[in-house]
């Protein structure tokens, strides 16, 4: 069983950067993090491989969120720079039994409870 913490949400303003922390109690593998904004569906933002060397980012955010992780500390961050108004929600982070990086949300099976990313404009 693995646990997953987020952390590191709150209110923002738009062109501002704000990180997000995961902390996992027990083996992980690829971890990604999603978002679900309301009235919508959750969607894929960003993943990475056990050993780093592969990520993987949806359109929205290439370019300005950097996903990381530290294994020693069994800790995955996505660091979000440029934000803006349609960055929020409420973001999650999942780690699955794949050594890629597994872009759909089925793909992994275990689930943070979510941390709250709001963007002002």
């Amino acid at each position: 069983q693995v646990q997953l913490v987020e952390s590191g949400g709150g209110l923002v303003q738009a062109g501002g950067s704000l990180r997000l922390s995961c902390a996992a109690s027990g083996r992980t593998y690829a971890m990604g993090w999603f978002r679900q904004a309301p009235g919508k569906e959750r969607e894929f933002v960003a993943a990475i491989s056990w050993s780093s060397t592969r990520t993987a980012y949806s359109d929205s955010v290439k370019g300005r969120f950097t996903i990381s992780r530290d294994n020693a500390e069994n800790t995955v961050y996505l660091q979000m720079n440029s934000v803006k108004p349609e960055d929020t929600a409420t973001y999650y982070c999942a780690t699955g039994e794949s050594w890629v990086v597994p872009t759909q949300a089925r793909e992994y099976d275990y689930w943070g409870q979510g941390t709250q990313v709001t963007v002002s404009s």
